[in-house]
């Protein structure tokens, strides 16, 4: 059944019972560990490029290109495929999704190719994109609406975990084994999980009574386009800040390029807790969390910009970036599951869109923004324009929210 106006929406005027503290169902925990895997491929190249550029004799320009694709892959592959697999059932779709994936990186593991590479790396972002948009979905649902921002969030720790633990193990791994070890390992593991889902997911989840007009009917709700604004505008803020942290800490702040890891360390786990406090606050008082972190967000990232001259300003300045970053991830997903209604994947597939638009195009325009005349304060600069701006639309939706409620 679809929804209107958001439950967890409604909640902001009023007092809310404690039903986030229930336990969440066993699947939604085994979607986060899938979400774990799927995450640490994202950017295991990113950790190996002087490897995978020597092992595919192109510049490291070049091997670059294997991140740029894969980001490419889940903006475009998430919305098309939600579409293409809409009468599937949903363990279906996600198990096809996984044995996808797993082709992806055998077929990566195995050439030496650049250009099959390029390919190999779009077709496991496609599917990588798959599973966000069903597995999403199908998490809120089991979890139910007094626990679906909670839900949501378990699947972001998997992927911010996969950041924190799984890219730098995958990084060491290649590093002793060859670049293309962690390729193998993350194909047995996609077979693995796949098995796995096919024998614990529910078998009544399925989308055979959707269809394309119902799909594209769930998209008309404007509300709904403010909320991938903010998608997009929330890790714009910060990625144009954090994608250069390295010369950021040690040419501005006058670190050593030891001390990057351990301060990229403080981050990631920083975000973890900010994740799970989202998820954890966001079913109750869904924007009287979102904002305040997003208020956080343009603060540091002004602060960064004012007083990250300090080494030890730098690094504490940088680990609130990270607590305050993806508080209000799981809480717009979960608002796009219930402005959206349940059983339109499409929806979700487009957030997903969104977040990695936002971190594209915090990517680029923060390093537009490091070229400029405004040099190391550009980033962090144009960063704390951004999260004002995602502030303004958080607001409006808070407000509209309650209008309706």
């Amino acid at each position: 059944m679809e929804t209107t106006v958001p439950a967890s929406t409604a909640s902001d005027a009023g007092p809310v019972a404690p039903s986030g503290k229930a336990k969440l169902p066993p699947v939604v925990y085994l979607l986060g560990a899938v979400a774990f895997l799927m995450g640490t491929t994202e950017m295991i190249v990113a950790g190996l490029l002087p490897q995978v550029a020597d092992g595919l004799n192109v510049s490291a320009g070049q091997a670059g290109l294997l991140v740029t694709v894969f980001a490419v892959g889940m903006i475009i592959g998430a919305p098309v495929m939600s579409m293409a697999t809409l009468r599937l059932p949903r363990r279906a779709t996600l198990v096809a999704a996984l044995l996808v994936f797993a082709l992806g990186h055998v077929v990566a593991a195995l050439s030496s190719s650049f250009g099959i590479q390029l390919a190999a790396r779009f077709v496991s972002a496609v599917a990588t994109g798959t599973f966000w948009a069903v597995g999403a979905v199908l998490a809120t649902a089991a979890a139910g609406k007094a626990a679906g921002a909670r839900a949501t969030a378990v699947m972001i720790g998997g992927l911010t975990l996969a950041n924190v633990l799984g890219v730098p193990l995958g990084t060491a791994g290649g590093q002793l084994l060859g670049w293309r070890g962690p390729f193998w390992v993350l194909a047995v593991l996609a077979v693995l999980a796949a098995a796995v889902l096919a024998r614990k997911l529910p078998t009544a989840e399925t989308g055979a009574a959707a269809s394309v007009g119902a799909e594209l009917a769930s998209l008309r709700r404007g509300r709904l386009w403010l909320i991938y604004l903010a998608c997009a505008l929330l890790p714009g803020s910060f990625v144009a800040a954090y994608s250069y942290i390295a010369p950021l800490l040690t040419d501005r702040a006058g670190l050593p390029d030891a001390a990057v890891p351990l301060v990229m360390l403080g981050y990631g786990l920083a975000t973890l807790a900010g994740t799970a406090f989202g998820g954890r606050r966001g079913d109750g008082r869904p924007f009287a969390t979102a904002i305040p972190a997003a208020v956080g967000l343009a603060v540091v990232l002004g602060a960064i910009t004012l007083w990250a001259t300090s080494s030890v300003v730098a690094v504490v300045l940088f680990v609130l970036l990270g607590l305050f970053a993806l508080v209000a991830q799981p809480i717009l997903i979960a608002q796009v599951v219930q402005t959206a209604g349940q059983t339109h994947s499409l929806a979700v597939a487009l957030s997903t869109s969104a977040l990695n638009a936002g971190i594209a195009g915090g990517s680029w325009l923060g390093g537009v923004a490091l070229s400029s005349s405004l040099g190391l304060k550009g980033p962090s600069l144009l960063g704390t324009a951004v999260a004002v701006l995602a502030v303004a639309a958080l607001a409006v939706l808070a407000k509209t929210g309650r209008r309706s409620a």
